[in-house]
């Protein structure tokens, strides 16, 4: 893997759900904030089908909330595109809102998660919203580039350069996260209702430290974040 080049100065980041950046990923996003790079967050959904017990009306607002309290990475905004939670479809109108977010934050670089089958080879099958939102990002990077695609969504953008899709089982590049671990730990902490509602005796630090840790032999630090990069533009 090659170190994630760092000559950029604004991105975005793309997900699904509430929590799915928090994986690992917020790691990153604490070393590139605290560079002084701005880096925003857009969400799909506000997760409200994602909590076992708790009615979307409830855990809509609840999730929202610890996602605003994860952010707290230096994250300078957090938009969440109101799809239906576990409905997510690719399309068009998908493509629609992703394509008017990335021109109006006009980001150098856009970073999303893994949009594979499943996780690894034989890992259980990615969540149908992730493969929906990670396919339409790529997708949406272009369409933000084209005036006469969407040209009721704003003005064009062809500024984006490259997209990282965290997650990837064919990582390209690396992000050291050595200095900033903790406070991706932190941010995945924030997401309490969530990590309740899932049971068990999940343990945010050991999960976060096993995998930078793995991904960091990979990549010759202790702590890494890995992912697969696609050119843009």
């Amino acid at each position: 893997m090659e170190p994630l080049a760092e000559d950029w100065d604004r991105a975005v980041a793309v997900v699904a759900h509430p929590d799915d950046l928090e994986y690992g990923t917020a790691a990153a996003v604490a070393r590139w904030t605290g560079q002084g790079r701005q880096v925003s967050y857009l969400l799909a959904t506000r997760g409200e089908a994602g909590i076992a017990g708790m009615a979307p009306g409830t855990a809509g607002p609840l999730r929202e909330e610890e996602e605003r309290g994860a952010a707290a990475v230096g994250v300078s905004e957090v938009v969440f595109l109101d799809h239906a939670d576990g409905l997510v479809e690719y399309g068009v109108p998908l493509r629609r809102d992703l394509a008017a977010a990335f021109r109006r934050l006009r980001p150098d670089v856009v970073i999303t998660m893994s949009f594979d089958l499943t996780w690894g080879d034989e890992g259980p099958v990615n969540h149908a919203d992730h493969r929906a939102v990670g396919l339409a990002v790529l997708d949406a990077c272009r369409d933000a580039a084209n005036e006469w695609v969407f040209p009721e969504a704003g003005t064009r953008w062809p500024g984006i350069r490259h997209v990282y899709v965290g997650g990837s089982g064919r990582p390209t590049h690396f992000t050291d996260v050595t200095a900033t671990i903790d406070a991706g730990i932190t941010s995945l902490r924030a997401h309490r209702a969530y990590l309740d509602g899932l049971g068990g005796d999940f343990d945010a630090d050991k999960f976060l430290r096993d995998a930078a840790s793995a991904a960091g032999a990979a990549a010759g630090c202790q702590y890494a974040v890995s992912f697969r990069h696609y050119p843009a533009g």
